[in-house]
């Protein structure tokens, strides 16, 4: 259950993460400092020991808020992960549901005792110390004491229709589709039969970015596949539509923190 987890771990004091999103749960720990971020129209201050949830599609900053800045874990758990054990736990109380996808609408969860039970398994599934029943165990217990604790279970369709209308829903799966290729704005409008000013404006009210931002964010995470798999860098930029290995770093960067080396060199160690 843990194979496709991703980790990541820094100290983060002159970055700052623009406006993106994932296609993962986001479980963010601040193990110092304080760190503020934008969530869809909401700014939030997180201080040490806070614990932060972002919802997969969900779009985000984040920066320091001192200027000694933050250190910061995350982990990013996927859908199938948390829908998995939301069913489980439905089924425990006799009311299964295999559809439902947790929701938080709590973005920064003051609970020690919650953080530091996340923080220490960041901290195990660096090292190989911990047995993996050990590890599978705990991550499904720790999923399923958040969805009990602070989760909704709208269905599928309830969460498409809370993100995007169908309309935009189905310019975000085009790029899905062609990610790789160089999309133009008119190709997107003629998609749903808007005019491009009306695509931008509409697009950017239901994602919270402009089309080229929410590519570059699709871009990025098939980059991130593709590292995984140790292609390299260069045929990464090139199967990814950037322009060049130098266009995809400064674009990997901003998203992610880290240049796409330094995340490769990441996964070998």
């Amino acid at each position: 259950m843990l194979d496709n987890l991703a980790l990541y771990r820094a100290r983060i004091v002159r970055h700052s993460f623009k406006r993106h999103s994932h296609e993962t749960y986001v479980i963010g720990m601040v193990e110092q400092g304080v760190q503020r971020f934008l969530c869809e129209s909401t700014n939030f201050i997180t201080p040490p020991r806070g614990l932060i949830i972002i919802n997969p599609g969900e779009v985000h900053t984040g920066e320091a808020a001192i200027p000694s800045g933050f250190f910061y874990r995350a982990i990013y758990p996927t859908i199938e992960d948390f829908q998995t054990v939301a069913a489980e736990v439905a089924d425990f109380g006799g009311a299964a549901s295999t559809r439902a996808i947790p929701w938080f609408h709590q973005r920064v969860i003051d609970h020690p005792a919650l953080f530091s039970a996340w923080e220490q398994l960041h901290r195990d599934l660096e090292t190989p110390h911990v047995s993996p029943l050990e590890i599978q165990s705990r991550y499904r217990l720790l999923l399923a004491g958040l969805i009990s604790s602070y989760a909704e279970m709208p269905t599928p369709d309830a969460l498409l229709r809370r993100r995007a209308n169908h309309s935009i829903q189905r310019v975000c799966e085009y790029m899905q589709a062609h990610y790789a290729q160089d999309i133009t704005l008119r190709e997107l409008a003629a998609v749903v039969h808007w005019t491009p000013y009306y695509l931008i404006r509409i697009f950017k009210a239901e994602t919270g970015l402009p089309p080229h931002a929410y590519l570059e964010g699709i871009r990025v995470q098939h980059a991130q596949r593709l590292i995984r798999q140790g292609r390299a860098l260069a045929d990464v930029a090139y199967a990814t539509g950037f322009s060049s290995q130098s266009h995809m770093t400064t674009t990997f960067r901003r998203i992610m923190g880290v240049t796409p080396g330094a995340y490769a060199r990441a996964l070998q160690s």
